[in-house]
């Protein structure tokens, strides 16, 4: 008797030992499992880093023009298209911009960039502005995450 009770033991402490782990056929479910949801969510996720980048621009945009706003409420006109957005920083002419901020006109000390890690381009075009960026490929023109995003866009959004 004692001996059909230590075999059971013996029996039950196996089966307990081999349930402890994963069967194969478990593990490859579990895996076919994540592969399929991350094939329905991470293009959703990607879709949506690239919308965020593009409201980014037009927040950042925004925030220049009411800089170059500024610089045009102290000095009387914008800057030009050469003195460029670096006018926000440094007085480009002493001469010419006499009522200069003397911290200049952005907080950060620092030009801004668009998401993609390149400069804003600035243009005026006697005194109508336009800021730009040149999308994800940092070229001009462009289409999809490639297309630049102009001040005048944001405006309309």
């Amino acid at each position: 008797m004692a001996n059909i009770e230590t075999k059971r033991s013996t029996l039950n402490a196996q089966r307990s030992k081999n349930r402890l782990a994963f069967s194969l056929l478990e593990l490859m479910i579990v895996i076919i499992i994540l592969g399929l949801l991350s094939a329905l969510v991470l293009p959703n996720l990607l879709g949506k880093a690239e919308s965020a980048k593009r409201k980014l621009v037009c927040i950042q945009m925004k925030n220049i023009e009411e800089a170059l706003k500024s610089f045009k409420f102290d000095n009387g006109m914008y800057p030009t298209t050469e003195e460029g957005l670096e006018a926000l920083l440094k007085n480009p002419d002493p001469e010419k911009y006499t009522n200069y901020a003397p911290i200049g006109y952005l907080e950060s000390k620092r030009l801004p960039r668009d998401p993609w890690k390149h400069p804003y381009v600035y243009l005026n075009n006697g005194g109508e502005i336009d800021i730009i960026s040149l999308g994800a490929d940092g070229k001009e023109g462009g289409e999809g995450e490639a297309k630049d995003i102009t001040l005048k866009e944001c405006e309309r959004q």
